[in-house]
């Protein structure tokens, strides 16, 4: 299906959907580096207003990867809620875009539509949205999960403790933990990036974790992130996985590129559940996402980088997961070239995995090649807790010594959370304030002694 609209005289044609969406997406470096952006502002303009008389429904009609080449595309298609949709389906992308921003879309009224939505339509609407109206739209949005905690609720936001070490030595790990849970930090997970993915090294890594969860009672989850195959291995050798971990993407391809199909998630979520290790609830699968994996596994298939990313929220959504985030600035300015990018990818992200059903988080970061820095990632963590995102990382000084790359710190979320008056999952908010770390009280306070815990910890690391 071809598509037209003129500006100041000149038609613009536009070959198919994906060309479109590409066209209609907001300049992004990665998009240029493939060959399917907008020529440029005015031909953006063009593809933008031609999306905004599309009709929600062409979207089912009409696939950007086709269906028999890609399984993505096929459990798009086939899980489709169709009596979800009928509530939009009468509206052109324009149509629902003001639809998202009116007090008739509330809570509940979002989260009956999610399972009727494909990525693609959320992709669309965000293309002409600005960014108060993706803030607006995503906070109306509430995605709650449980594992050992709950979170996603109004007023809390959660933070990943990412205690990471280059040789996953003990000590320098244990450092990190008792530093970012004397800010608050962990309640969505605890999660190591390991240095070595071997299994034995995997499982040392979730024992400790696990003791240390178990000895000091926190009401948090663990994962070390690695592959799904070595989850699924560490737990047929009897580890105590809490979590298991994929980063995902939007085609088939980029996924088998990850070494990864819907199968082997599959049986990743499976094993997970059979463990049975969630105290008040069953997500056991974290993912993580982030704009260009496809384009830079040459697996994206002429579809712009923004909607390949939405299209991997169609894959976590499949399996019920506690956490997901976007790793929105990691990849590099090669797809995401300076701080106003990867604060537009950042809010897009979030929006669409909120209105897609999905429990989404930030890593609010940035390689230090890109034309970015802190200033860029105080603005993205601001509007993205403005939003009401579920998590975002801690990590000691917002500098990651084991991936290398710049992110959000134990004192950022700690920030967040007191201009907004937002507050951790309230499990782990319960066990601050039982431990002392917190002073009980309307603001987040820390509390002015080392908490007894916490001074053992010291003592046995010494």
């Amino acid at each position: 299906m071809e598509f037209t609209h003129s500006v100041r005289g000149k038609s613009y044609r536009f070959g198919d959907l994906r060309a479109l969406l590409a066209k209609a997406s907001p300049a992004r470096s990665g998009d240029y580096l493939a060959g399917i952006a907008a020529a440029d502002d005015t031909e953006r303009a063009a593809a933008q207003m031609a999306l905004a008389d599309l009709p929600l429904k062409v979207f089912l009609q009409e696939q950007v990867v086709p269906y028999e080449d890609d399984e993505v595309t096929r459990l798009i298609v086939d899980d489709h809620d169709a009596k979800a949709f009928a509530a939009v389906s009468h509206l052109t992308v324009g149509d629902f875009r003001n639809w998202l921003l009116s007090d008739e879309a509330d809570e509940a009224a979002l989260t009956a539509l999610a399972p009727g939505l494909t990525p693609e339509m959320a992709a669309a609407v965000s293309k002409i949205m600005r960014v108060q109206d993706l803030v607006l739209v995503s906070r109306k949005c509430r995605v709650v999960t449980k594992f050992r905690n709950t979170i996603g609720l109004a007023g809390r936001m959660s933070t990943r403790l990412q205690p990471n070490h280059p040789t996953d030595d003990p000590v320098g790990i244990a450092a990190s933990m008792i530093d970012g849970l004397m800010f608050g930090n962990g309640d969505a997970v605890i999660g190591i990036n390991p240095a070595s993915d071997s299994i034995p090294a995997v499982i040392a890594l979730v024992n400790m974790l696990d003791e240390a969860i178990s000895r000091y009672e926190i009401p948090t989850q663990s994962c070390v992130l690695t592959h799904v195959t070595t989850s699924v291995e560490a737990i047929n050798r009897g580890a105590p996985v809490d979590l298991v971990f994929q980063s995902i993407a939007g085609t088939e391809a980029a996924n088998k590129s990850f070494g990864v199909s819907l199968d082997i998630l599959r049986e990743g979520y499976e094993a997970g559940l059979s463990l049975q290790r969630g105290t008040i609830g069953d997500n056991v699968m974290y993912f993580e996402t982030g704009q260009g994996s496809a384009l830079s596994a040459y697996a994206h298939h002429g579809v712009d980088q923004q909607t390949c990313e939405a299209r991997a929220y169609a894959v976590a959504r499949k399996f019920k997961p506690l956490l997901v985030n976007t790793v929105v600035g990691f990849i590099g300015p090669e797809y995401l070239y300076n701080g106003k990018q990867i604060i537009r990818a950042g809010l897009e992200d979030h929006f669409c995995g909120k209105v897609l059903g999905v429990p989404m988080g930030c890593d609010v970061c940035y390689t230090n090649h890109a034309e970015a820095d802190q200033d860029d990632m105080d603005v993205l963590l601001t509007m993205l807790a403005v939003a009401g995102l579920n998590f975002v990382m801690g990590i000691p000084g917002s500098d990651d010594i084991m991936l290398n790359y710049q992110t959000t710190s134990f004192h950022d979320a700690l920030y967040a959370r007191k201009i907004l008056g937002l507050r951790p999952a309230p499990e782990f908010e319960d066990w601050l304030l039982r431990t002392g770390i917190f002073q009980p009280g309307p603001q987040l306070r820390l509390g002015d002694a080392l908490p007894k815990p916490i001074q053992h910890a010291l003592a046995q690391l010494a």
